[in-house]
């Protein structure tokens, strides 16, 4: 998910033309020339990798095994936020946490330009998807988010943006409204339905106000763990931010409450092996869960004008899905009524 649209002020120039995106200009020569200019030999094989914010790609190496190359998204992050990003993933490889943090190809340069992208190399790594239906992963899993948030709480971020209702909702709201992208037969549902949820997740924030926030992976759901060797690989931290403990845990859990119930449970006992889980942060779960729904309608809105956008989600910005996403809204706003999960 998507964290921020902050401007990336000081990345290189980037391609653009009124009519054409800069991800039109990311050809395929342009990728292998990108590896070239870093002193990868490759071998010309590039197979474009299911991702949207950024553009990632596997690429074939001459005597060696693949690379994954990323490419940032023009004008989102700034150079500063990046490095961050990057900084942290190597202090949580460094203490044997299994992420996957960018190759330093030049021994200390974990960043690079080519024509206007800004792009990092990383260890291509292979896995499954987590069974979490499985108690034991769930364990697992508890416990190694548990490892990462202990070293996330040592320090403060400096650059990356914090998980806020203004930032997640608020601005959401304001963007779909300005930009006109609700149809007009629903914009007072809409508005009036996310102002009551913005006013209802402001008074789960301020009642939780006392629980940290410190360092995390910021979109910790399984399509971003590969499972291998018994244990989760952490991938992409393109929106590390700081914000609480349960962002990182929530979306592991699934189904009716009974069973969201019983795998917190697990979460939490493998979590606290490592680091101490605040049980007041329980309250925050579906104010989160919110602030997700909302903020990714945003976030298809602001990448419209991207042509794989258009293509991946077609469904998108049609009366149906309006009314759909405004049923989901109340439904959150019944679910903000009830009980948070416990811990027992």
């Amino acid at each position: 998910m998507p964290a921020s649209e902050d401007s990336q002020q000081d990345a290189p120039d980037t391609p653009k033309t009124a009519d054409v995106h800069p991800y039109q200009f990311l050809t395929p020569e342009t990728v292998l020339e990108a590896m070239e200019s870093v002193g990868i030999c490759t071998d010309a094989r590039i197979l474009a990798l299911n991702s949207y914010e950024n553009r990632v790609y596997q690429v074939g190496v001459e005597d060696g095994p693949p690379v994954i190359a990323k490419f940032y998204r023009p004008q989102r992050w700034t150079r500063e936020q990046i490095l961050e990003e990057h900084a942290f993933a190597k202090e949580l490889a460094d203490l044997e946490i299994p992420v996957v943090p960018p190759l330093l190809l030049n021994g200390r340069d974990s960043l690079y330009d080519y024509q206007g992208f800004s792009f990092s190399v990383f260890e291509r790594r292979a896995g499954r998807a987590p069974d979490l239906d499985n108690p034991d992963n769930l364990l697992v899993m508890g416990r190694f988010i548990g490892r990462v948030h202990a070293v996330g709480v040592t320090r403060p971020f400096q650059h990356r943006p914090e998980l806020t209702v203004s930032r997640f909702a608020i601005e959401s709201r304001d963007f779909l409204l300005q930009k006109h992208f609700i149809p007009d037969s629903l914009i007072r549902a809409y508005e009036t339905l996310a102002n009551d949820l913005i006013a209802r997740v402001e008074a789960v924030f301020a009642r939780t106000r006392g629980v940290r926030r410190l360092r995390i992976h910021g979109d910790c759901h399984p399509g971003n763990v590969l499972w291998r060797d018994d244990a989760p690989n952490f991938l992409d931290f393109d929106d590390t931010m700081t914000g609480p403990a349960v962002q990182d845990l929530w979306m592991l859990m699934s189904g009716e409450r009974d069973q969201r119930q019983g795998q917190l449970l697990e979460i939490a006992e493998g979590y606290n092996e490592f680091h101490d889980f605040d049980p007041r942060s329980l309250d925050m779960i579906e104010a989160l869960r919110t602030l997700r729904i909302m903020h990714y309608s945003a976030w298809l809105a602001r990448r419209w004008e991207d042509p794989a956008f258009p293509k991946s989600f077609p469904w998108f910005n049609t009366e149906r899905y309006w009314a759909e996403h405004i049923l989901e809204l109340r439904e959150q706003m019944a679910a903000l009524d009830e009980p948070p999960l416990q811990l027992f």
